[in-house]
């Protein structure tokens, strides 16, 4: 699904259960997924205090396909193909299940989000 309303309103779900799983890269060429959920907006000031990087941007589709495996726009929340560190939004963890990429643009998995942290030994940190 090409955005977190139209996933919702195919699934019949609330915002917040779409999970949007982002790649950022810095200067340094440092990585880090951040995983959060609905329509808030990564902070990229907080996303920069609990990764270390400096002045993060969103990785270009080409950089994420190389280091998660993934076409931008169907980014699954785990099974990336490069060791990468991922940061979980703390709100994430307050859902009983949530919908993320399927590793397509047109599949969603449906997942527990405690399984999400635990298979990318996660941090959970606030970063909406």
């Amino acid at each position: 699904m090409p955005t977190v309303a139209s996933a919702a309103a195919a699934l019949k779900v609330p915002l917040e259960q779409i999970l949007k799983t982002l790649l950022f890269v810095d200067a340094n060429g440092d990585y880090v997924v951040a995983i959060a959920g609905g329509i808030l907006r990564i902070d990229r000031a907080q996303l920069s205090q609990v990764s270390g990087l400096v002045r993060p941007r969103i990785a270009t589709p080409e950089e994420v396909l190389e280091i998660t495996g993934y076409p931008a726009g169907g980014v699954a929340p785990l099974g990336f193909i490069r060791g990468v560190r991922v940061i979980v939004d703390t709100r994430v963890l307050e859902l009983p299940v949530a919908f993320g990429g399927g590793g397509r643009e047109d599949v969603l998995l449906r997942v527990d989000p405690s399984v999400v942290v635990r298979l990318n030994n996660a941090v959970v940190a606030p970063i909406v």
